[in-house]
C-alpha cells in the first residue's frame, strides 16, 4: 500500500459507545477512510449505515458477516468483547487484515491464541490505547525500580458501572509493568482482595483496588507508600477520545507490516523497533 493511499479501517462494535467515538475519529482524519463496520448478529444497527447517528450518509453499512464487513479492509479496531476479537481475529487471519486490539479480561490461554496469529498478521494489541496512560506506565517503570525496596505498591482504579471485568486490563498492564521492573511477574506478587483478619501486609506484593460506579470513564492511581512518604502517580480519563487517537495511531503504526505482535511501547517508540519481516 503506497505511503499515501488512505489506511481502509474498519470498526468492530460499531454501534456501541466506543465504536461510535472510534468512527467519529476516522472521520476526522485525512489518512484513513471508514471502509468497514461490524456489530454482533441480530443488532437492531444491522443493515443501517455506520455513519447515520451523526446524522449522515457515509455509505458503509453495519455488517454482522464478518468476512464481507472485513473486505478490502486493511485494519480492523476492535473494543469488543474476548470472545468477540477472537472470532474477530480468524477471519483478519484469513483475509491478512491487520488488527488493533483493545478488548481486555483475555485469559492467558486466548492470550496464546493472539500470539499464534501474530504469526501470520500484525497485530497490535493493548490494555489502554491511551498515549497519556501509556507514558504513565514508562514513569511506573521508572519508579519501580527506584522504589524497590522500603515501599509498599497499591494500584486502585475506577470506572463506570458498565465495565464487566475488574481489575481493568489497564491496572493489571501496570502491575506487570511495575512486577517485571522488579525482577518478578505479577502472577507471584498481585493480592486482588482483602477481607477480614488478614494478617500485616507483606512487603513484597502488588495490591489492586477496584471501583464501579456512574460514569467513570477511567482513573488509575498506582500508590508507592514508604517509611514518611507516599508517592502517587495517576492518570484521569475524561473521555474515550483519547483512546480512539490511541487506536489511529497504533493503526498507522501497523502499515506495512506483515506480522508481529506489537504493543503501545512500540508504537510510541519506547522500546527499539523490531525489524520488519522480509
Amino acid at each position: 500500500m503506497a505511503a499515501d493511499t488512505p489506511l481502509r479501517v474498519c470498526i468492530a462494535g460499531a454501534s456501541g459507545r466506543m465504536g461510535h467515538m472510534l468512527i467519529e475519529a476516522v472521520l476526522a482524519t485525512d489518512d484513513c477512510v471508514l471502509a468497514g463496520a461490524l456489530d454482533q448478529p441480530g443488532h437492531p444497527s444491522i443493515g443501517q449505515d455506520a455513519t447515520a447517528f451523526l446524522g449522515r450518509t457515509g455509505g458503509v453499512p453495519v455488517q454482522s458477516d464478518l468476512a464481507a464487513g472485513l473486505r478490502g479492509c486493511d485494519v480492523l479496531i476492535d473494543f469488543t468483547r474476548p470472545e468477540g476479537t477472537l472470532a474477530h481475529l480468524a477471519v483478519c487471519r484469513q483475509l491478512g487484515v491487520q488488527l488493533v486490539i483493545g478488548t481486555t479480561g483475555f485469559t492467558e490461554a486466548q492470550k496464546a491464541t493472539i500470539t499464534q496469529a501474530a504469526a501470520d498478521v500484525a497485530i497490535m494489541m493493548a490494555p489502554n490505547m491511551s498515549v497519556g496512560v501509556n507514558v504513565t506506565l514508562r514513569l511506573l517503570e521508572m519508579a519501580a525500580q527506584a522504589l524497590a525496596t522500603g515501599y509498599d505498591i497499591e494500584i486502585i482504579e475506577a470506572h463506570h458501572r458498565h465495565k464487566v471485568d475488574a481489575p481493568s486490563g489497564t491496572a493489571l498492564k501496570m502491575g506487570e509493568v511495575i512486577a517485571a521492573a522488579t525482577g518478578r511477574t505479577l502472577a507471584e506478587c498481585a493480592v486482588y482482595a482483602r477481607q477480614g483478619l488478614t494478617g500485616e501486609r507483606d512487603p513484597s506484593t502488588i495490591g489492586f483496588s477496584a471501583i464501579r460506579g456512574g460514569d467513570i470513564v477511567g482513573d488509575h492511581t498506582v500508590l508507592f507508600a514508604g517509611t514518611g512518604e507516599r508517592i502517587e502517580i495517576t492518570h484521569k480519563s475524561s473521555s474515550r477520545a483519547t483512546y480512539a487517537q490511541g487506536s489511529l495511531r497504533a493503526a498507522r503504526f501497523l502499515r506495512g507490516k506483515r506480522h508481529g505482535l506489537y504493543d503501545m511501547f512500540d508504537v510510541l517508540g519506547f522500546r527499539p523497533a523490531p525489524a520488519t519481516p522480509a
